[in-house]
């Protein structure tokens, strides 16, 4: 168990690997060889070819955690060669560093400029800083820094130079790609199934109810964007060969704004629009507690904590692909 009297940050770095287990293993083990820190979730996607690894402990020794794992997986994972569903910049394509216990915001801000420096001056990767810790509006978001993903990478060097490391196109960074380190607020990486194989449809519904909408052509002909019904959510369409469905696939900023119920009601409305049905979900990574205690009082009278994400758990589906497991996915059962 973790002391949280201590100060507590957590990591949740996403490797563009989910299918290769020696690479996953390997990478999780330069985790759990750091003192002080304890290693919470591991959690491989095949189809997107990503996995999600969250782990926690004192901020030194997060940081070291977080150095060995992005070292280990640029060593391992050869961008020029990967494929996968979900949007990619590098093998470890973001670093997200969240204040849990005793800390703050500012705290982890210092932390992700330290961390940026050394795997930009150590490793050779170009780094850049988003979220708390953007230098400038247009880094703040995950999505900006990741337009043109890896393959656009070359470009994107020139374009927007890093705050971290190389600034050229080299072999190193042809393998490693670019990493994206930052202070954020807890976020929950979301999917939601849908009972089709049409991925044009999720892909619809992903952008009628993320908060940055979609681009439309007037009766005019100029191109504006029209907002989407949702804040502080970030969406995509994506197939899941695996079980012949699609997901909207999700991550949702700010859960305490925008609670996840709401976000799997409003797929639901918008699915029958289309004939089709949200059918279940996933909570990709761990999950706050008070996200499903929020969602158990929607759905139900009960009144105490395992009921309430019992009913949390039934009412969005959250076991319709995998079981899901109180005990291995919500964070404060686990630290």
């Amino acid at each position: 168990m973790i002391n949280t009297d201590k100060e507590i940050i957590e990591c949740v770095p996403n490797f563009s690997e989910g299918q290769n287990t020696g690479i996953i293993d390997k990478i999780a083990s330069s985790v759990q060889s750091t003192k002080n820190v304890k290693l919470l979730n591991v959690e491989p996607d095949r189809d997107y070819n990503r996995t999600v690894v969250t782990f926690a402990g004192e901020p030194n020794s997060v940081k070291e955690a977080a150095f060995k794992a992005i070292s280990t997986a640029s060593e391992l994972i050869d961008m020029s060669r990967q494929r996968g569903e979900h949007p990619r910049i590098g093998a470890t394509d973001v670093c997200p560093i969240i204040p849990v216990a005793n800390t703050t915001k500012d705290k982890c801000v210092k932390l992700s400029n330290e961390l940026g420096k050394d795997v930009g001056e150590k490793l050779g990767i170009p780094v850049y800083l988003y979220e708390d810790s953007a230098k400038s509006t247009e880094r703040k978001k995950l999505e900006n820094i990741r337009k043109g993903e890896y393959e656009g990478l070359e470009q994107k060097l020139k374009d927007l130079i890093p705050d971290y490391g190389p600034a050229e196109y080299n072999d190193t960074v042809r393998r490693s790609g670019a990493t994206v380190i930052g202070s954020r607020f807890f976020l929950i990486a979301y999917n939601v199934n849908l009972n089709t194989r049409d991925v044009s449809i999720a892909d619809k519904i992903a952008k009628k109810i993320r908060e940055s909408g979609s681009m439309i052509v007037d009766k005019t002909g100029l191109k504006k964007r029209v907002p989407g019904i949702l804040k502080y959510v970030k969406a995509i369409g994506v197939e899941l060969n695996e079980y012949n469905i699609t997901q909207v696939s999700l991550n949702l900023t700010n859960y305490k704004e925008t609670a996840i119920h709401k976000v799997f009601e409003t797929i639901k409305a918008q699915a029958k629009i289309y004939g089709i049905e949200a059918t279940g979900s996933e909570i990709i990574g761990l999950v706050p507690k008070e996200a499903l205690l929020e969602a158990g009082i929607f759905y139900t009278d009960g009144n105490s904590e395992d009921n309430l994400i019992k009913a949390a758990i039934e009412h969005l589906g959250l076991s319709q692909l995998n079981i899901f497991e109180p005990e291995k996915k919500i964070i404060e059962n686990l630290l």
